[in-house]
C-alpha cells in the first residue's frame, strides 16, 4: 500500500486540485484516488486536511439529464410539504423544527 504525499498549506506543486477546485473548473475526479493531502496545522486542535486529485486524469461534469432535473424538482418539492398540515410552505421545510413555521409556532401544539 503507498502512502499519498503530504503538503502544507498553499505548498502544493501545480497540477493538483481540490474536488471544488474541479468542480470550478467544470471537472470531477472521475473515479481516480486521492493523489495527495493538505494540511493546514491549527492551535490546540488536529490539522485541517483537504483531499487534491491529479487535474490531468479529472473528467468533465456529466451533463444533468431531462430525467436528473425531473428527480431534483421532485425531491424539492417533497422538502416543501409540511408532515404536519400537508399544505405547500413554499420553502423548505427546517429539519430543526420538522414541519413548517406556522405549525410549529401553533399554541396547541407547543405543550
Amino acid at each position: 500500500m503507498s502512502t499519498v504525499p503530504v503538503y502544507r498549506w498553499r505548498l502544493a506543486p501545480p497540477g493538483y486540485a481540490t474536488f471544488r477546485q474541479l468542480r470550478d473548473l467544470g471537472l470531477r475526479p472521475g473515479g481516480q484516488d486521492v493523489a495527495a493531502v493538505l494540511e493546514r496545522p491549527r492551535k490546540r486542535r488536529g490539522p485541517l486536511v483537504a483531499y487534491l486529485y491529479r487535474v490531468d486524469l479529472a473528467k468533465p461534469v456529466r451533463p444533468m439529464t431531462p430525467a436528473r432535473w425531473a428527480a431534483l424538482a421532485k425531491a424539492n418539492a417533497a422538502q416543501q410539504v409540511c408532515p404536519n398540515c400537508c399544505q405547500d410552505a413554499g420553502y423548505r421545510i427546517p429539519a430543526s423544527l420538522g414541519m413548517c413555521v406556522p405549525c410549529a409556532d401553533a399554541p396547541e401544539l407547543a405543550a
